[in-house]
């Protein structure tokens, strides 16, 4: 039930957070924010999982089930109040401090959530759990676009009421959140008694690491896709909410599957990921309808893999006891790569879109190199 009442924290967050980032671009344009400000919404991200890291570390120093949930419930309240709140952003200053103390908010709570998630998974396969709670994530974030786009297409064109609207997901999120702490109190896995050296660093982990960063620097943030969408004035306001509700939708789709094959095959169920993200761009920049659905659905497919594998190896990677601080190193080193590569593609946007396209196939080439090296060391060594 503890593991139910996870999915419908995610369910909800997702509805409100991922309603949000659907648009968030669009916004910001309208807020006269340039590409390079949609771009620096990855600043966010990375201030984000330099929290996690910090959250990791804390947990991993305290090893106690009251640190993680601490702080589970403080990411989560202040990831979800910030949101509603950019309805009275005024300018794109405004609505960027949101979007930092959002991501902030989901920072602190990422890695020891998904600490107590992995244990409670661990009686259907990691995999599959993971899995299976990122489905429960995809329903929200496919419903929260949807929510905003018929928001924003019935007000006129007016994404107030919409952001406003996101305050009742919010909710429900918190209150199935204070349930799940209530029913579950202890973590079995900080009272494991073996004690490794401290730090996580391994060949695999590292192989991984390196891989994932590479992977993410390429991957072309939602908050360009969408800038590119408005930009191009092909489709509405509301068809870019559409939009990310398609690649929100495709990302559930392909979650539970990924997770399944994961528990079959491990780690080379990961080498899609890098090819996808690598034909974001390529089919982004064609500039039809279909081509800006298609780089969602392919946008979908690049997350449903990550939200689920990935977050799935690293307890695979690691001693037990270092599973809080391994999340953290992961976040810290995605969110690092997710913010650099949004900097220099929102930089290489306004440059030439060429160099954008060449610039995401080298690093995703580089990435599905290391990451086959992790699959031959993690085949000779199982």
């Amino acid at each position: 039930m503890v593991f139910i009442f996870l999915g419908l924290v995610s369910l909800f967050a997702d509805v409100t957070y991922e309603g949000a980032r659907s648009v968030l671009g669009a916004y910001i344009k309208i807020l006269e924010g340039s590409a390079l400000i949609a771009g620096a919404v990855t600043i966010g991200e990375f201030l984000g999982y330099l929290m996690r890291f910090v959250s990791g570390f804390l947990a991993d120093k305290f090893k106690s089930s009251k640190t993680l949930w601490f702080f589970t419930i403080t990411g989560y309240v202040i990831n979800l109040i910030a949101v509603p709140a950019l309805a009275i952003a005024g300018s794109w200053e405004v609505a960027l401090a949101l979007v930092f103390l959002e991501r902030i908010g989901k920072g602190l709570r990422a890695p020891t959530r998904d600490v107590i998630l992995s244990e409670v998974a661990e009686g259907i396969g990691r995999g599959k759990g993971f899995g299976l709670h990122e489905v429960m994530d995809q329903i929200g974030a496919f419903a929260g676009p949807v929510l905003v786009g018929w928001s924003i297409a019935t007000s006129g064109g007016d994404y107030r009421p919409a952001f406003l609207t996101l305050a009742i997901p919010a909710t429900l999120s918190l209150l199935f959140l204070g349930m799940s702490a209530y029913m579950y109190p202890t973590v079995k896995s900080v009272n494991v008694k073996k004690s490794t050296v401290g730090w996580v660093s391994n060949a695999k982990f590292t192989l991984f690491i390196v891989s994932l960063s590479l992977m993410t620097a390429g991957y072309l943030p939602w908050s360009i896709v969408s800038y590119h969408m408005k930009a191009t004035q092909i489709i509405s306001d509301a068809e870019i909410g559409f939009a990310y509700a398609l690649a929100m939708g495709v990302d559930a789709l392909v979650a539970f599957p990924a997770g399944f094959l994961y528990d079959v095959v491990g780690p080379k169920s990961l080498i899609l990921t890098p090819v996808a993200a690598a034909l974001i761009p390529i089919t982004l920049f064609t500039n039809s309808r279909l081509s800006f659905y298609i780089a969602a659905a392919l946008w979908g497919v690049v997350m449903g893999i990550y939200e689920t594998n990935m977050r799935a190896a690293i307890p695979d990677l690691v001693p037990e006891d270092k599973r809080a601080l391994a999340y953290g190193v992961y976040g810290l080193v995605y969110g690092a790569a997710w913010m650099a590569g949004g900097l220099i593609m929102g930089y290489i946007y306004v440059v030439d879109l060429t160099y954008l396209i060449t610039y995401a196939l080298i690093l995703e080439i580089l990435s599905l190199g290391f990451l086959t090296a992790l699959i031959r060391k993690y085949t000779i060594k199982t």
